[in-house]
């Protein structure tokens, strides 16, 4: 089978689409998926250069963490699952292939009415998004939720998940242009953060009356702590999901204690199967219908084919992507 493979860590010239081994029929609850699309994630920049590990059991030198595409062959222990039906789901690896070896209940069904394309754009953010907001933050009708890069796929599906449980989604991004078009998909207010997290707080209290927010998933990292604090409401809760401005910052213990706040960290990769699974089945269950009557939607930036890795992860590097960027493995 053709996959991505990582030949050396660094730049995008350390990827190739070489030839390697099909994985073997699949046995006992294993699923064989024929993929036929494959999201693109910020994991996969850091894997190519070096610094993201795939968890041991999986390839280290082809990345991917979601996918969707076909049921090729189960184990004899499968029930949930058909050749030729069309699924989605995640994985801690190997999904930019053009074959995957995954847990029966680790996949979805594809609503009919997306297309590999959309179908890969959407495990990784809307099953982050909705463990952040629903299983994590408790996030209740009427409440408020804020996201920082709220044009990042895990942002607009957010945004998205907020709107649909009868909350109000705020944001916060570098780019205008992108709160802009984030609007389109239910987010109530917004602010540009360049330099300065502090104008997001005061932005906060304007929008909340004095209040604060109850809930802020926040992706961006260390550098926006004390500025999330002070924004929270009283018993809000922080979800911390990403760390690219930074992993460590002074906490400010007397604000956390005064406002009773709740500070929760989450990422999906390194979780057991067991818990895997749970996301999966909410997801299945409170997710998809969502995606199949319209009322939520993938969020796509640009789609490549596989051949064109390179291109994809430099867009994915630039910043300037709003959504999700997807790969096509042998499949339109």
């Amino acid at each position: 089978m053709n996959a991505v493979v990582i030949t050396r860590h660094g730049g995008i010239e350390g990827l190739e689409v070489r030839e390697v081994e099909t994985p073997a029929r699949p046995t006992a609850d294993r699923v064989r998926v024929r993929v036929r699309a494959a999201g693109l994630n910020r994991a996969d920049v850091l894997q190519r250069m070096g610094q993201y590990a795939a968890p041991p059991g999986y390839p280290q030198d082809i990345p991917g963490l979601e996918f969707a595409g076909e049921v090729d062959e189960v184990g004899e222990e499968v029930r949930t699952w058909k050749r030729g039906q069309r699924v989605f789901g995640l994985t801690a690896g190997g999904a930019q292939a053009e074959y995957l070896v995954v847990p029966e209940n680790h996949l979805a069904e594809v609503p009919a009415n997306l297309d590999w394309a959309e179908a890969a754009a959407v495990p990784e953010v809307f099953i982050t998004a909705h463990d952040a907001l629903f299983t994590r933050a408790n996030l209740r009708p009427g409440e408020t939720m804020l996201v920082h890069a709220a044009g990042s796929g895990v942002g607009t599906a957010a945004i998205q998940l907020t709107r649909a449980a009868g909350a109000r989604a705020f944001g916060t991004s570098r780019t205008a242009d992108k709160l802009e078009r984030a609007k389109q998909y239910g987010l109530s207010a917004a602010v540009v953060v360049t330099t300065e997290p502090r104008a997001f707080v005061d932005s906060v209290a304007e929008w909340t009356g004095g209040r604060g927010v109850n809930v802020i998933i926040d992706l961006v990292g260390a550098k926006y702590l004390e500025a999330n604090l002070n924004a929270l409401s009283a018993r809000g809760r922080l979800i911390l999901v990403g760390t690219a401005a930074g992993a460590q910052a002074m906490l400010d213990f007397s604000t956390v204690m005064r406002k009773r706040l709740t500070i929760v960290g989450t990422v999906l990769r390194a979780r057991s199967t067991e818990e895997k699974a749970t996301a999966t089945r909410l997801f299945a269950e409170q997710v998809v219908p969502l995606l199949a009557d319209g009322t939520i939607k993938p969020v796509v930036d640009r789609v490549y084919k596989i051949e064109e890795i390179r291109e994809a992860h430099a867009r994915i590097e630039s910043n300037e992507s709003f959504g999700k960027i997807v790969l096509l493995i042998g499949g339109e």
